[in-house]
């Protein structure tokens, strides 16, 4: 097997691998874009809804990163993966009209797949651990809710009055 790099082993595990994958996405994705705006005809107008879903794809990826709880960094991720689909989706339908340079569209298919599959595997374990972190602390005997207990209300008196 080889060495390990320890600087991408410990990027890979602060989930920078992940945002760097799909920011790389995005920007491949606005070159191919510019090729086929170029190139005229249909693709032309379809070039900003696919610019905007793969961009999209990834600022969401870095706003998870400042997720305020785990269900707002599931959220995030969720609307991260949604727009590697439609992206996914919209580079199958140039590559399968040979709408814009072929290798290129097909290598994009590709790596949307891979990013969809990485993102939903990150959601489900996200789920996964958060679902058992609740059922730990439930028999630990914590309210497993992650609010405040409610408010008591105390009668203070002030003595010699």
């Amino acid at each position: 097997m080889g060495m390990v790099d320890e600087g991408r082993l410990s990027a890979f595990e602060g989930g920078q691998d992940i945002r760097d994958r799909a920011f790389a996405f995005a920007c491949r994705v606005v070159k191919f874009c510019e090729k086929v705006y170029a190139s005229g005809g249909v693709g032309r107008i379809m070039v900003p809804q696919l610019v905007d879903c793969a961009s999209s794809c990834a600022t969401m990826l870095e706003e998870a990163r400042a997720a305020e709880s785990t269900r707002d960094f599931i959220s995030k991720c969720s609307i991260s993966l949604k727009e590697g689909r439609e992206s996914w989706t919209r580079l199958r339908v140039y590559h399968a009209c040979r709408i814009g340079p072929e290798p290129e569209a097909r290598e994009l298919v590709r790596e949307a797949n891979e990013l969809i599959s990485i993102v939903t595997a990150i959601i489900r374990n996200t789920r996964r651990n958060a679902a058992a972190k609740k059922e730990k602390s439930k028999k630990n005997g914590e309210s497993g809710t992650g609010r405040r207990p409610a408010r008591r209300e105390y009668a203070f008196q002030i003595p010699n009055s």
